[in-house]
């Protein structure tokens, strides 16, 4: 063993005083889906429902050890890394000043209160967690505290490592398969590092979202990029440029071992785990389900472990998950219709309607002196091929109509 594999198995040991390993569990329904050996490491069962825990608490460990009046930590994340290190500043009894962008889902703020409690003190600062961050790092600078990195730390990978050191205890055997969600490569770095070592024989795929797909971006470059843009809805993995020492853990992996996934199928992902089996997970907790769909016959067979790396979701935004899920799937569209401004003409249209046709949103002002006026339908129905019958039908009786349910900016300024 290395000194590195040594090091994650003390931290493992050092966390049964935090917390229980989490469970490895056989997952019935997606190993018939995917006649394979499906087994899910549930990180969403931690006491803040994500890993990140695991490597602010080593972190921070580490670091009192040395020295021991380091009474001031600082930290910049999206939510579950800023819960990990208020948890372990109540732990350690420490101060911690934690800096989150101003996108960050309410319930993920208030978590990360409830578990710092009077220790800890919350920044909302910065769209982006990259500014986010910068601004964390100058105030640490000046209050003379110590930064604890989300993953771009090596006891913070090490931390991260315990996954894999766990999962492989629980299973008794080498898998051949592990699945990582990539954000900044805390999570992914640390578990390939131990699992390289104590189990060569199992192979690994990585899943980042396609709106931060840093990894993938990196891969191509030989070296860290940063992404010019990112979009935020998978907010736990929407990372603009991955961690230094987590790339060089990672560089040794092929392009085509990471699975860039549509956001909106995350969805999908999400919706299908809340209904067939309870699970709640976030959309970067998602992210190796997810990729399931991908690897298909690649997997047929074989044994294969899902980190599901947390599970904060905001149930405020379940309607847009099932928004962006029934996009996705086809069953739900959105079109502009150049109605006939005569009498009967809306009859006429809601008569082409099937009877799994339910119309969702429906704008029309009628518009004087002209022929024909805009109409914005929203249509939800239970098969997508339904829409190819409403569509020939529209068609057939010269109906002039535009499907912008694909259309990003004007699906956003108008539904």
């Amino acid at each position: 063993m290395t000194d590195f594999a040594d090091a994650a198995r003390q931290t493992t040991r050092a966390l049964r005083d935090l917390f229980p390993r989490t469970p490895l569990q056989r997952n019935e329904f997606l190993s018939r889906k995917y006649d394979a050996d499906i087994w899910l490491k549930r990180e969403d069962l931690t006491p803040v429902r994500s890993y990140k825990l695991r490597g602010a608490y080593n972190a921070m460990r580490k670091v009192r050890a040395a020295k021991p009046d380091q009474n001031h930590f600082v930290c910049a994340s999206a939510g579950n890394h800023a819960q990990g290190v208020a948890f372990a500043c109540q732990h350690f009894g420490v101060q911690g000043t934690i800096f989150m962008p101003v996108t960050t889902p309410q319930q993920k703020i208030d978590k990360t209160r409830a578990f710092g409690a009077e220790n800890v003190r919350i920044v909302l600062t910065g769209d982006y967690f990259d500014q986010t961050l910068a601004a964390s790092q100058q105030f640490c600078t000046q209050e003379g505290a110590h930064f604890l990195s989300p993953f771009d730390d090596e006891d913070v990978i090490e931390g991260q490592a315990s996954v894999a050191v766990e999962m492989l205890e629980q299973l008794g055997t080498a898998p051949d398969l592990v699945i990582l969600p990539v954000g900044g490569g805390g999570l992914s770095s640390g578990v390939t590092r131990y699992l390289r070592d104590a189990s060569p024989q199992t192979a690994f795929r990585f899943v980042e979202p396609a709106g931060g797909a840093s990894l993938t971006a990196a891969l191509i470059a030989r070296e860290p990029v940063t992404l010019k843009r990112v979009d935020n809805f998978v907010d736990g993995a929407a990372v603009a440029r991955i961690g230094a020492r987590n790339f060089a853990a990672l560089s040794w992996v092929k392009p085509d071992e990471v699975i860039v996934a549509p956001e909106d199928r995350i969805c999908t992902t999400m919706l299908m785990m809340l209904n067939t089996e309870g699970i709640v997970l976030e959309p970067a907790g998602a992210l190796a389900v997810d990729a399931l769909a991908d690897l298909g016959p690649e997997i047929v067979g074989k044994t294969v472990i899902c980190v599901t790396s947390g599970g904060n979701f905001d149930f405020e935004r379940l309607p847009e998950v099932k928004e962006r899920a029934q996009r996705y799937s086809g069953v739900k569209k959105y079109f502009i219709l150049r109605m006939p401004q005569r009498p009967g003409a809306l009859r006429e249209f809601l008569e082409m309607l099937g009877p799994d046709d339910d119309i969702a949103r429906f704008e029309y002002l009628k518009k004087s002196a002209r022929n024909f006026g805009s109409v914005l339908i929203g249509i939800e129905t239970k098969d997508a091929q339904n829409f190819q019958k409403l569509f020939d039908q529209l068609e057939a009786a010269a109906f002039q109509y535009r499907d912008i349910t694909q259309d990003e900016i004007l699906s956003e300024f108008l539904i």
